[in-house]
């Protein structure tokens, strides 16, 4: 008789389950909340101080696992939409032929100097992450990243790795980032911005570990193909790539045509709107829907497609994206639970308590877990620095730490754990395009946490010790 082998749920079971057993949660621990008061900017802080067990609040459906799901569906309908229309996007342009011309030139160019693409890429992914605050920006290079990652010899891992890392080394520390750090120092009571020498320390710092995390994987990989983590994984039919990729099929492609250039010249003009769309006019997730669209019709128009053709191409690529538009959605439903059961206060303040009977350096770690925590019950950078921070500020207060030292576990705690948390949907859309299983991704990623998690309290301490202000 033989054993059947293990294996690993599919990551839409593993996101139903987490959905389930938030549900379980809500019978478990008392539903309570803070007093909330409007501040100038139009949106509710928290008062220090105020929490206190509501035992009169009703308690979740027993069908609010399965009622959930279109509730989560219909609170992420902005990032799904968006991800429909890069799919769209980008099926319009593998048609026009400029995505894989764009790839054979620029392995051309790389090819004896991958670590450079690599690095450097991931540098300019962590910046824009720490000063504008970029995370669903990042969806539109994931085609591009794997296919041109397959054709220098590596894997998906390696794309996904060079997005994500990059990511989240960069909004870990933050250096001028309006979501998370700007929010959080004004919330604390500091100045806008101050501090920002030791964050510049930091950012280089963690950038390099994520780097060499990163790099080391893609040399395993190049070296013998076996190492790699999804080499027993085929391309699923919702994946945001082309499942025929080679190095030599992109080698043997005649250099960019004219019109090729023009369109690879309004991709470039759209990325410099949208950079500016974003720091500029404050764009939302609707503005950059719309600016994608019309960069699909201007595609459409200089490569002379027909409406017909267009809108097939179009169809076909946001179709393909809805394995995950379902992870996106699914994702969402276990906040939603957890919301409906009143039982994110609660949680916050739990976990938060033992900080306060921590001495100074201790506590500011202590505090960097609490906020890694908190973000898995609340994934919005912006939303935790309104639910924690004015909990965290006074307690840094308490135990001896500076404010911005609070400020900082809080930039820590949020940014970091974004790479690794399943109620994140950036990382779970990013995922989910490039067809990487969540049990292989943390397979790579946890040695990388572990270190990331050494430092970052390292850096704590030694914030605390030099009087970090």
């Amino acid at each position: 008789m033989t054993k059947r082998k293990f294996r690993v749920p599919h990551t839409l079971v593993i996101l139903f389950s987490m959905v389930v057993l938030a549900q379980l949660l809500t019978y478990v621990i008392p539903a309570g909340s803070f007093e909330r008061t409007e501040i100038e900017s139009g949106r509710m802080q928290v008062v220090p101080g105020s929490f206190h067990i509501t035992p009169d609040a009703p308690a979740v459906s027993p069908f609010a696992a399965l009622t959930a799901i279109p509730k989560g569906f219909s609170s992420a309908h902005e990032i799904i939409f968006f991800v429909f229309i890069i799919g769209g996007l980008f099926a319009v342009l593998r048609a026009t032929g400029t995505l894989d011309a764009g790839m054979a030139a620029l392995l051309r160019r790389w090819r004896k100097r991958p670590f450079l693409l690599i690095a450097g890429s991931m540098t300019l992914f962590a910046f824009g992450s720490s000063t504008v605050g970029f995370g669903e920006e990042y969806y539109p290079f994931v085609p591009v990243l794997v296919s041109l990652c397959l054709a220098l010899g590596y894997d998906r891992m390696t794309a996904i790795g060079i997005i994500m890392v990059g990511y989240g080394t960069g909004y870990g520390p933050a250096i001028i980032n309006p979501f998370t750090t700007l929010i959080a120092q004004d919330i604390a009571g500091l100045e806008p911005a101050s501090g920002l020498w030791y964050r510049l320390i930091c950012f280089f710092i963690f950038v390099g570990i994520g780097i060499h995390h990163v790099w080391s994987y893609a040399k395993r990989v190049g070296n013998d193909p076996s190492k790699s983590l999804v080499a027993d994984i085929d391309v699923p039919a919702g994946a945001a790539i082309p499942r025929d990729q080679s190095p030599a099929a992109l080698d043997d492609l005649p250099p960019m045509t004219k019109v090729q250039k023009l369109i690879m010249t309004a991709i470039v003009v759209a990325m410099v709107m949208l950079i500016y769309g974003m720091t500029v006019w404050k764009w939302g997730l609707f503005e950059m829907q719309g600016l994608f669209a019309g960069l699909t019709l201007i595609i459409a128009v200089i490569a002379r497609m027909s409406p017909d053709e267009t809108a097939t191409e179009f169809s076909i690529g946001a179709g393909s994206l809805t394995s995950v538009a379902l992870l996106i959605g699914v994702a969402r439903a276990i906040q939603v639970v957890l919301d409906e059961g009143g039982i994110v206060d609660t949680m916050v303040y739990g976990i938060s308590v033992p900080v306060q009977e921590l001495p100074g350096a201790i506590a500011a770690i202590g505090m960097f877990f609490v906020q890694s925590l908190a973000n898995f019950f609340i994934p919005s950078g912006s939303g935790q620095a309104y639910v924690t921070m004015p909990i965290m500020a006074p307690l840094a207060d308490l135990v001896g730490v500076s404010r911005q030292v609070a400020v900082l576990a809080f930039q820590f705690g949020d940014g970091f754990s974004n790479i690794l948390i399943p109620t994140q949907y950036v990382l779970i859309g990013i995922l989910g395009m490039a067809g990487i299983p969540y049990d292989r991704w943390l397979i790579f990623v946890m040695p990388l946490m572990i270190k990331i998690a050494i430092v970052g309290s390292l850096a704590l301490v030694v914030a605390v010790l030099i009087g970090y202000e």
